[in-house]
């Protein structure tokens, strides 16, 4: 055998070993730890739902940990209310694996859980100038299932409009803002154009369908016989009931479809988007831990380049200029969070199991105090 050749088989099995290594890594999962001993006395605690470790909502407790650190330029919140996402379970489950680089190998770094809260500020920074004690907000951060988070006031957080409750302004933070993104940045939504909103029952589907109408769209909302009712209070034109018709085969054509669900193949989506129309597809599709998630939006991505249509996944980001956005729609009646259900934090664990299990008609939120 030539010495290229040889050179060439040792870097292949340097590069198979190396992947092996990577994916035993990343699929490992560490046996959940005990708590630790109370903290001594005096030191400022708190209720919150934590996993030491990686699993199904079995492995929840609630148990009573230290209260964040406030730093100088945060607000700590006293958490009233806090919402469930799909970004949760991931969290909670570790999959797919590849979230895992971010949360923690073995077992995550973080064992809060939570992110969508709103509250009253409890403190602030010094250096704080936009918040005061007393200010009712909402907004995102780590460990919102907890009675304190803390928030950078330059981050994710924005004032809560007098006219909404703590619980409805929980259920917005994460899908209400993807539902912006995926339709304002990604769709580029314009007044008159033909929207379709794919999963319109959903947490983000229901804030989409309002935004849309928002921007001055004529909204078409996909969903399930039980929620056709529902989705034509929120405002959508037309409902399609996929269970009787599937809007793929139509003869309507979308400028905007935002598929939350990922029940169609790229070439049956473009079959009913305009020819320079965009299709968003909000985060992964398809079940999996390692890449299945991943496939459609590396398809789309990839068939992108070859076709005048625009094939954009996304994932949305936490912005406390768009939390201000989804304040004002709130403030004048654009947009109402949809919930469907309230569970206390001590019942987190079975409020996650019901988002999972794909059973949610809008938001679920929690009750923390």
């Amino acid at each position: 055998m030539k010495l290229r050749n040889r050179i060439g088989l040792g870097c292949l099995l340097v590069l198979c070993l190396a992947v092996l290594g990577l994916g035993l890594a990343v699929s490992h999962t560490s046996a959940c730890g005990a708590a630790p001993a109370a903290n001594g006395a005096g030191a400022a605690t708190m209720r919150a739902a934590v996993h030491r470790c990686y699993g199904s909502p079995d492995v929840i407790r609630i148990e009573v940990i230290a209260r964040p650190a406030l730093a100088d330029d945060a607000v700590l919140v006293k958490v009233h209310a806090a919402s469930v996402n799909p970004l949760d379970w991931h969290y909670l489950r570790g999959t797919p694996y590849l979230v895992r680089l971010d949360s923690g190998l073995g077992a995550p770094r973080d064992m809060r859980l939570g992110v969508d809260f709103a509250g009253t500020v409890e403190a602030v920074g010094r250096h704080v100038t936009r918040y005061q004690p007393g200010d009712e907000v909402f907004g995102g951060a780590d460990g919102a299932f907890g009675e304190y988070v803390t928030v950078r006031e330059t981050h994710a957080v924005a004032l809560k409009p007098a006219n909404v409750s703590f619980e409805q302004a929980a259920a917005v933070p994460i899908a209400a803002l993807t539902a912006l993104q995926a339709l304002r940045d990604k769709g580029r939504i314009q007044a008159g154009q033909q929207v379709l909103i794919n999963g319109a029952s959903g947490g983000v589907g229901t804030f989409a369908v309002q935004i849309a109408k928002a921007f001055g769209a004529q909204v078409t909302g996909v969903c399930g016989t039980r929620n056709v009712q529902l989705v034509r209070s929120l405002g959508a034109d037309q409902v399609i009931d996929y269970s009787r018709e599937d809007f793929t085969r139509g003869t309507r054509r979308y400028d905007v479809i935002v598929d939350n669900v990922g029940s169609h193949s790229l070439a049956e989506f473009r079959r009913v988007l305009q020819p320079h129309g965009i299709l968003v597809m909000v985060g992964g599709s398809g079940k999996g831990n390692w890449l299945q998630p991943l496939m459609a939006p590396l398809g789309a991505l990839i068939q992108a380049r070859f076709v005048s249509q625009t094939l954009a996944p996304m994932l949305a980001h936490l912005d406390a200029a768009d939390l201000a956005v989804l304040a004002e729609l709130m403030k004048t009646g654009k947009v109402t969070p949809s919930i469907d259900r309230h569970y206390p934090l001590a019942e987190i664990a079975e409020a996650i199991r019901y988002v999972e299990a794909g059973h949610a008609r809008g938001k679920v939120v929690i009750d923390v105090d």
